[in-house]
This record gives structure tokens, C-alpha cells and sequence, in this order.
């Protein structure tokens, strides 16, 4: 790595060091992550697999099969939920937590997670449906278009609460 590349600079004794990271972009990971994470393991887990036991993550198989998918899916889940609440925590140490910045990316990671499953883990891969038994596209729709709102939701709340960059020139 050279002295230009991103990230790095050199003190007065000529060693490379790495700036502290960016309390924006760790806020924003942390609350993508976090978000992610609830929505799969309490949105999609819990009430989908769990209370209405529409689907497990994979139907392709046996029941046996079907339930310890959802306990890899699980543990997954809450291990990226908890890597975000890490992050979190990371963040609160170096600065102060923009709340309104994190609740965004929250949003963003529900949206975009749902929005992946209904997408990739529903139609493309097939690996389970919404539901068996009936007829999927108002589900479908529901699913993928609530996501899909969910998702820009969290996105404009990002966009409207990026920190404001200075230009760099003198006025």
C-alpha cells in the first residue's frame, strides 16, 4: 500500500498509519447490517416460519431438512444482527451516533433484505415460497412491492440525512 492510496498516511517518523475510519460510513454499515439481520431473523423467521409456519428457508426437502436450514438461517441472522449492533457500539466509542442517520440505514437493510429474499431466495432460486397452496401473485406483490417501498423509504432517509461535505475552497 503507498502513502496515497485511501486510508493510509505518514507520520513524522516516515511509518504508515491508517486514519480512524469513517463514523458515516460505520454508521451506515452498522444500520444496514442491524436492519438486515431483524428482518430476517424476526420478520421473516419468526413470523413466517415460525407463527403462520407458511415456509422454512428451505422447502426443497424433507421437514427434517426444512428446520435445520432455519437454524443455519437463524444463527445467521443474529450473528449479522449483532455484528451491527457491534459496529454500533464501535461507532458510539469514536463519535456521536447521528440516530436519524442509523434509523435510515435500519430501514434500508429491512427493505433491502426482504426485497433480496423476495427476489433471489423466492423466484430465482425457488428455494421456498411465501406460501403453499394458493395463488402467489398478491403475495408476490405484497411481499416484493413492500419491500421494494421499504427500501426507497430507507434510502431517501439516507440521502436526506448524509452529512453535509465541505467543497474545500476558501471563501
Amino acid at each position: 500500500m503507498s502513502a496515497a492510496e485511501p486510508g493510509a498516511r505518514r507520520g513524522n517518523t516516515g511509518v504508515r498509519r491508517h486514519a480512524a475510519p469513517d463514523p458515516d460510513r460505520r454508521t451506515v454499515a452498522s444500520g444496514v447490517l442491524f436492519g438486515c439481520g431483524i428482518a430476517a431473523s424476526i420478520i421473516d423467521l419468526f413470523i413466517f416460519h415460525l407463527v403462520l409456519q407458511w415456509h422454512h428457508f428451505y422447502d426443497l426437502s424433507t421437514t427434517r431438512v426444512a428446520l435445520t436450514a432455519d437454524g443455519f438461517f437463524h444463527a445467521i441472522a443474529w450473528f449479522i444482527t449483532v455484528w451491527g449492533l457491534f459496529l454500533l457500539t464501535d461507532v458510539r466509542r469514536r463519535a456521536t451516533v447521528r440516530w436519524s442517520r442509523w434509523i435510515a440505514a435500519v430501514i434500508t437493510g429491512v427493505g433491502a433484505f426482504q426485497l433480496f429474499d423476495g427476489i433471489v431466495d423466492h423466484k430465482l432460486l425457488r428455494i421456498h415460497q411465501i406460501r403453499y397452496g394458493v395463488d402467489l401473485l398478491p403475495y408476490d406483490a405484497v411481499w416484493i412491492g413492500s419491500s421494494a417501498l421499504v427500501l426507497v423509504i430507507g434510502v431517501v432517509m439516507l440521502w436526506r440525512t448524509r452529512p453535509v461535505r465541505s467543497t474545500g475552497t476558501a471563501g
